[in-house]
């Protein structure tokens, strides 16, 4: 591979979450012209290690964090399998199990994927750019405790104002926020939909390790296996929640936490075991809200700043990621910055479009009160099982993106 052969690339990275923070230690590393500015809100010296959000990655992720040396492997959940069913009514007779089934073992690989708290990711890349920040002072930089007011094309390259205003040759817009909160980009659709988030602590069942998404009338609901705690009885696994349901007519918002873990129990399969306690749940609402295109100017948009996902694929932040390594493999390969953008946008295009159809399809779907939908989409997962080969391309799209 060519390096880019400009004598130097100054690169500004809004946001300071896992994608903007992977993108900028790829960047210092393979691109040894850049120099690198990450620019973030919050105060660097903030404890972050801390923030309970839930992540999933693919095991393309996880590889990608190895490399960078900041992938936290004591704290994650490797996902050794993952389960994927119907809740009844769905197929008439036995001869069809709407259920497949997917496993590290059977697919050659150590693991899916694995499961950790957004802090716990966070905090060993942030730690990462804070020692290449003090180890390379003339290539590394981070603003932090000042948020960007503006990201602006110019000629040749963009001025970042936090403060104070920057100029660079590239700008990568990490900073995406939850739909809610955005504003709306060329694609939007409000699913009409709310997430109900938290953990369980569950007993019996599926070994340590499994995920399971389990698709009802209202939404589908999501068991993402999270690592034991110290204490922690033999036998009990805990697991992240994801609960999906109309936001229109909620049948979650009235309930108290009894009636929440009553109605749960019926809903997960008995393969998720004995479900013993619920935490409190928090809720925001879904939607898609996807740019056309990456590329605007001498702006590059990637992870939830390019695409924002319902959470029934669990894509979201490995989509990001992928975005991340696409762009510096392109600035490392390309003649120059204005190629490199050229690249990124065509060959990231097959990846984000397939992910972002599949999802809005499955998300949509379930609004759709289309009589026989619940068991076409049961003989949809049925077929699936009984094709291994189908089976197989389907995780390995999951674990590592359309190529």
């Amino acid at each position: 591979m060519t390096p880019l052969p400009s004598p130097s690339l100054r690169l500004a990275v809004v946001g300071a979450g896992p994608a903007g923070l992977a993108l900028a230690l790829l960047a210092h590393r393979l691109l040894p012209q850049a120099r690198v500015t990450v620019f973030d809100a919050r105060a660097a010296d903030r404890d972050v290690s801390g923030d309970p959000r839930t992540l999933a990655l693919s095991l393309g992720s996880v590889q990608l964090l190895e490399r960078l040396q900041a992938w936290p492997a004591a704290a994650a959940q490797p996902i050794l399998e993952v389960q994927v069913s119907q809740a009844p009514p769905t197929l008439p007779g036995d001869r069809w199990r709407p259920e497949v089934r997917i496993g590290a073992r059977e697919q050659a690989v150590p693991m899916l994927g694995a499961v950790l708290r957004y802090g716990q990711l966070v905090a060993p890349l942030q730690a990462a750019w804070q020692a290449a920040c003090a180890a390379t002072p003339e290539r590394a930089r981070m603003v932090f405790g000042q948020p960007v007011a503006a990201v602006q094309n110019v000629a040749a390259g963009v001025e970042v104002d936090a403060g104070v205003v920057e100029t660079a040759e590239l700008a990568v817009i990490a900073e995406g926020g939850v739909f809610a909160d955005q504003s709306r980009k060329g694609l939007s659709h409000d699913y009409r939909q709310t997430a109900w988030v938290g953990s369980v602590e569950l007993e019996g069942g599926a070994p340590a390790g499994t995920a399971f998404e389990r698709f009802t009338r209202d939404g589908p609901v999501a068991l993402l296996p999270l690592p034991p705690q110290p204490g922690d009885a033999i036998g009990l696994r805990r697991a992240a929640l994801v609960w999906c349901v109309p936001a229109a007519d909620d049948p979650v918002a009235a309930l108290d936490a009894a009636q929440r873990l009553h109605v749960l129990r019926t809903l997960l399969p008995e393969a998720a075991g004995t479900l013993r306690a619920l935490s409190p749940l928090k809720h925001f609402a879904l939607g898609l809200n996807a740019e056309t295109t990456l590329v605007q100017g001498r702006t590059v948009r990637i992870g939830n700043a390019a695409q924002t996902l319902h959470p029934v694929a669990g894509q979201g932040l490995n989509l990001g990621l992928r975005d991340a390594f696409s762009l510096v493999q392109a600035l490392r390969e390309a003649a120059d910055v204005d190629a490199a953008l050229r690249r990124v946008e065509w060959s990231r295009a097959p990846d984000r479009w397939s992910t972002i159809a599949a999802t809005d399809f499955l998300a949509r779907s379930f609004t759709w009160q289309a009589p026989g939908l619940g068991a076409l989409r049961g003989l949809g997962l049925a077929a699936l099982q009984a094709l291994p080969p189908l089976k197989g391309l389907l995780a390995r799209q999951m674990m590592f993106g359309r190529r």
